[in-house]
């Protein structure tokens, strides 16, 4: 047997809630000579994923980038560069990914009121244009698809509400960028982060991320400086943007050809034949369940459908039925979270686990672990 622990990884279905299975070309890409990151091809390839960004964001703005770390790097990077102490900021919490947006946002000393709505529903748009009225707000802050339970929220209705508002809008897209439709200049939103291991079906590392010219000129016009060194815009850009690029950190220029990759694998075959892949998939996971008799937590019209949340089957254990499926089975699913921690399994069909094929064998297993 090989000393070497990297000879006895095995293959896993990655059908939890991240990350997702990679496609082989992805992985090809990750293999290509590392060139330094201030080669000039390097900076072709970086324009080229700006470019690719835009696209799959729907928008112009010229400050569409990845950030070096995973969503959650993304998170902490529009948080810290658009809030300054004292901020009123609005978080609109339905999961544990809100909630993390309210930890985030008060460590940044900003002055944060939560709105928290039930798990499993989606947030409620009256609630949030009653406190709209109550009191004037500089962020206004939003999962779009909370991984942590299932549900999509309403992005576009949010946008609506906000539109003659001052705020900025900040939104979470980390699980449904490559999954379901995002807009971000349509909807008007203002910030936005996502994650290269959801949908991207690319490996974790790198969180894109753009911001409109309302962010910006928040950003240019900061009292105090960005809190943080490594995740200040107003730095990041002079490497990012420009004919002459300055050194800001070493960028991680292997996962930026993975990214390019997954990003090019998504327009090639057409981001709206891409989300109709995933409802295809998810219908027929839903069916397969549905008649094994297990459950979905979300109504039909706010699910998700890369991130299914079901209630365990009956006379399985939560712990015991996950470690069956990955050991005996090879596949990996997740737990609950939070609320749901004990109660629920959640379900990933992203990016490339997003194929019928992966959703029968997933099926089986399930049949298999309740006999």
């Amino acid at each position: 047997m090989s000393n070497n622990m990297l000879d006895r990884i095995e293959e896993v279905l990655l059908m939890g809630p991240g990350p997702s299975y990679i496609h082989p070309n992805v992985y090809e890409a990750l293999s290509k000579p590392t060139l330094g990151h201030l080669d000039p091809y390097f900076v072709q390839i970086m324009d080229g994923i700006k470019a690719q960004l835009q696209e799959l964001f729907n928008t112009k703005n010229q400050l569409s980038l990845p950030i070096s770390g995973t969503g959650s790097a993304g998170m902490e990077a529009v948080f810290v560069n658009l809030v300054e102490k004292g901020d009123p900021v609005l978080i609109l919490i339905n999961g544990v990914f809100g909630q993390r947006m309210k930890d985030v946002a008060s460590r940044l000393g900003a002055d944060v009121d939560a709105l928290e709505f039930t798990w499993g529903q989606p947030v409620d748009l009256a609630r949030v244009k009653e406190q709209l009225g109550k009191r004037s707000y500089k962020i206004v802050a939003m999962v779009h698809a909370e991984t942590s339970t299932g549900v999509r929220n309403p992005a576009e209705g949010l946008g609506e509400l906000l539109k003659d508002n001052d705020a900025l809008y900040l939104l979470d897209t980390v699980t449904s960028l490559g999954g379901i439709e995002v807009s971000i200049d349509k909807w008007g939103v203002d910030a936005v982060y996502s994650g290269t291991q959801k949908c991207l079906s690319c490996p974790p590392g790198l969180s894109p991320a753009s911001f409109s010219s309302r962010a910006v000129e928040k950003l240019s016009g900061r009292k105090t400086p960005v809190p943080n060194w490594y995740l200040d815009m107003s730095m990041i850009t002079k490497y990012w943007g420009g004919s002459k690029r300055a050194y800001h950190h070493t960028a991680p220029i292997n996962m930026n050809y993975a990214l390019y990759q997954a990003l090019k694998n998504i327009l090639d075959e057409g981001p709206e034949k891409v989300f109709q892949r995933h409802q295809r998939v998810h219908e027929r996971l839903v069916a397969g369940l549905e008649e094994l008799g297990v459950k979905m937590v979300v109504d039909p019209a706010h699910r998700l459908p890369m991130l299914n949340a079901i209630y365990i089957p009956d006379g399985v254990e939560d712990a015991e039925g996950r470690k069956k499926l990955r050991e005996k089975h090879k596949i990996e699913i997740g737990g609950g979270l939070g609320d749901f921690a004990g109660k629920v399994w959640r379900v990933g069909i992203m990016g490339y686990t997003a194929q019928e094929q992966y959703v029968d064998r997933f099926l089986e297993a399930i049949k298999d672990i309740m006999k």
